[in-house]
């Protein structure tokens, strides 16, 4: 079976997360990726600990499937590789500071004079406009920014980390990704292709989805611990009397008949969808001292013959072997360099009749250089001398 997106060709200027998890999902399905790397300025990512085979594995893992040719872009004769391969490769992702590529002379009206069809997905923290579009962030500043993190936490600690990168990962990768299909069905039509701006920022404001309808439409402003799905409510996370974690999700009253049933506390049966919040805390007292009262174990087999949405928290190592992910076959073997085989977390997508499995790891520094470059009509000699001048590897 091939790709479901066979047959589109990306060229990848990002490094770090976002960009490089939105052009891993695009290989996955079967678009061609070629990466366009920095031989002076390494991806940190690269660096990133644990190392397997001398690899970061999270460059293993957000490059899989991906070729990668190494250009110093300060110098013209790599400039004129780009747009070369811009004849090709009709789908291009940078992740760069606004101006940077108009500076290294490959914005996309550039581009766009040299092929029409091209579709242009810029993915940066505050976008291409606006009184913060040169400005530094991470991850957390755009969810700050955003409002999210306000509700995010508890009230005696304030906001939290979350593990997951949810700007960068939701809003960048994922929004890019829909952004670039549209584009590319829209263009299916209009034979034109057209730029994309990706505000990771804009992408978390978006995502608050019942809050920020709720202050918008209603001027119900969301604080921590307020709402039933931040903490405001019995819908939160338990400890059990060893150390561990359950999560309580019982809000329909059929969930929640079979919750108190299990904890013993049938007296707050018909309770859980009152919004007194008085009520909410007594409820979540007598939860708390409920599974305080019994280990993690214990909870895990009370817990495994209903249908309460009631689940304990699980480690990493616990949940690639759970047996739902299992099932789902969410690990998936990755062939090295070598041909040797890396455990990584699989694509979520299935298809009826596309596969979605990825081909290779991320591979090294300009590795598929000299192919490239070859396929695109140079000479050995040509290349020899790019590679002797650094503008390649």
């Amino acid at each position: 079976m091939n790709g479901a997106l066979k047959g589109l060709k990306v060229l990848d200027f990002s490094t770090l997360l976002p960009g490089p998890y939105a052009t891993m999902m695009l290989a996955d399905m079967g678009a061609d990726v070629l990466r366009i790397e920095s031989p002076t300025r390494p991806d940190l990512v690269k660096l990133l600990p644990p190392m397997d085979a001398g690899t970061s594995t999270a460059h293993a893992y957000l490059n899989r499937g991906k070729a990668s040719l190494a250009l110093d872009l300060k110098q013209p004769e790599a400039v004129e590789v780009v747009k070369r391969l811009v004849l090709e490769y009709d789908i291009l992702v940078e992740q760069f500071r606004p101006g940077v590529m108009a500076r290294l002379g490959l914005d996309y009206e550039t581009l766009r004079a040299i092929n029409p069809r091209l579709i242009y997905c810029s993915v940066t923290g505050y976008g291409q406009t606006g009184p913060y579009r040169d400005r530094a962030g991470h991850d957390i500043n755009y969810l700050a920014t955003a409002g999210v993190s306000s509700y995010t936490g508890r009230r005696d600690t304030g906001p939290c980390p979350i593990g997951v990168q949810v700007a960068d990962v939701g809003g960048g990768s994922f929004h890019a990704v829909m952004g670039i299909l549209a584009a590319v069905i829209e263009r299916q039509g209009s034979g034109e292709g057209q730029s994309i701006d990706i505000s990771m920022t804009d992408a978390s404001f978006a995502m608050n989805a019942m809050a920020g309808a709720a202050w918008l439409g209603g001027g119900v402003e969301a604080e921590l611990e307020s709402t039933a799905l931040n903490g405001g409510s019995f819908y939160d996370y338990y400890r059990t009397r060893d150390g561990r974690y359950f999560a309580v999700g019982s809000l329909e009253p059929q969930f929640m008949a079979q919750l108190c049933q299990a904890l013993g506390c049938e007296e707050f049966a018909s309770q859980g969808l009152s919004p007194d919040p008085r009520v909410q805390q007594q409820i979540k007292q007598r939860l708390s001292e409920a599974f305080a009262d019994q280990d993690f174990a214990y909870w895990c087999e009370r817990f495994a013959a209903l249908d309460a949405c009631v689940e304990p928290v699980l480690s990493l190592a616990e949940a690639s072997q759970h047996p739902q992910l299992v099932a789902r076959e969410m690990v998936v073997e990755v062939p090295r360099e070598d041909g040797s085989l890396q455990p990584q977390p699989a694509s979520p997508l299935r298809f009826s009749r596309s596969h979605s499995r990825p081909t290779r790891v991320g591979g090294a520094l300009g590795s598929d250089g000299g192919r490239v470059l070859r396929s695109l009509g140079y000479s050995e000699a040509e290349v020899d001398a790019m590679k002797a001048a650094r503008i390649t590897l």
